[in-house]
């Protein structure tokens, strides 16, 4: 049976296509060929090469160890490190203390 890949947004098509392309330039600055790449990822060089053409069936954790052969590990933290729409949502969510009104005595 053929694995299923869920369909993906135009948008995170391009971001993948970008991302591919940034990893390769990255690997032909450090010299290597997409064999080199996939010997030392423990991958195939077909899915190297799916991968630097932003191919979504890519799985993160074959990216996770590109980006760490690449030395580009530490990038991984910059992913959703920041989250102001989160964070606003939650700040909206906080309940607001209850205005405790004293009633005059009459």
């Amino acid at each position: 049976m053929a694995k299923r890949i869920p369909p993906t947004f135009p948008r995170s098509r391009t971001i993948l296509r970008e991302l591919g392309g940034r990893l390769k330039a990255a690997r032909l600055r450090r010299g290597l060929t997409q064999a080199d790449l996939a010997v030392r990822v423990d991958v195939s060089t077909p899915t190297v090469a799916k991968l630097e053409r932003g191919d979504p069936s890519t799985t993160f954790a074959t990216v996770l160890r590109v980006l760490s052969v690449l030395g580009l590990a530490g990038d991984i933290d910059l992913i959703a490190k920041d989250d102001p729409l989160g964070r606003e949502l939650q700040d909206v969510a906080l309940k607001r203390p209850v205005s405790r009104r004293k009633t005059p005595h009459v």
